[in-house]
């Protein structure tokens, strides 16, 4: 009897492993698949595929966008995924790792950064136009956000575009010789020298678009998460705490 119960176990056992062979072998098939697709959808952007939550689909970041498609790349979606058992938003993750990377994409020394004379407690990267209202009112109390800590990353995005007069005062702030007073002076109305040279702008512009911006002032947390619109000092610094805490 116990003779058979064994043969019975290992029978089993070994169409478990058949099994998982099967499904490993359809996992890499249908992403092979998916490569291919996506290399004639988006012709030089390197896809990053893996399998959802959902046993049919695949989440596949592209760039910045993040969507589903199913095995066969017949069907795909772009949207949230939600758990409604946990609630948890789980697009949200890869989205927002896929805006870090984009940002990071950018290095810091093509940024104008307002540090705090201490310590870095949070760093994140802004989209401004020098022209927009809450963006000069942000930028008022840029002593406030670095008295708390707070790393301020700017990054242009003229929203009325590329060749548009902010384009032309962003260059220009760009191109002076003291870029920081350049940009207060710049907020406060105070006109900059007039200048070209070789600028980040475009570059900016792209990844805010890419990346959803459409509007400013745009907040990128150091998570990737996006945040439309100004924040005072305080209810910022509230929300960084907040997020550090994974709240």
């Amino acid at each position: 009897m116990l003779k058979v119960v064994v043969i019975l176990l290992m029978s089993f056992s070994i169409g478990l492993s058949n099994a998982a062979d099967v499904v490993s072998d359809k996992t890499s098939a249908d992403m092979e698949r998916l490569k291919m697709l996506l290399s004639a959808l988006a012709p030089g952007v390197k896809p990053v595929i893996k399998k959802s939550a959902v046993p049919t689909l695949y989440e596949v970041t592209l760039g910045s966008t993040v969507a589903y498609f199913s095995g066969d790349g017949r069907y795909m979606f772009s949207g949230n995924l939600i758990d409604l058992q946990s609630r948890k938003n789980l697009t949200r993750p890869a989205r927002n790792q896929a805006r870090k990377n984009a940002v990071n994409s950018i290095a810091e020394k093509d940024m104008i950064v307002f540090s705090p004379k201490g310590q870095v407690k949070h760093s994140i990267a802004i989209f401004t136009d020098i022209d927009c209202g809450y963006c000069r009112k942000l930028h008022a109390e840029m002593a406030a956000y670095n008295k708390l800590g707070i790393q301020i990353k700017y990054l242009f995005y003229p929203r009325s575009g590329i060749g548009s007069a902010s384009y032309y005062k962003a260059e220009a702030v760009w191109c002076a010789k003291d870029r920081l007073q350049a940009m207060t002076d710049a907020k406060n109305g105070v006109p900059v020298k007039q200048q070209s040279c070789e600028n980040p702008i475009k570059q900016h512009f792209s990844v805010g678009e890419e990346i959803g911006v459409n509007g400013t002032p745009a907040i990128v947390l150091d998570s990737g998460e996006l945040v439309p619109g100004y924040l005072p000092p305080q209810k910022l610094l509230q929300l960084l705490e907040a997020k550090s805490k994974g709240v």
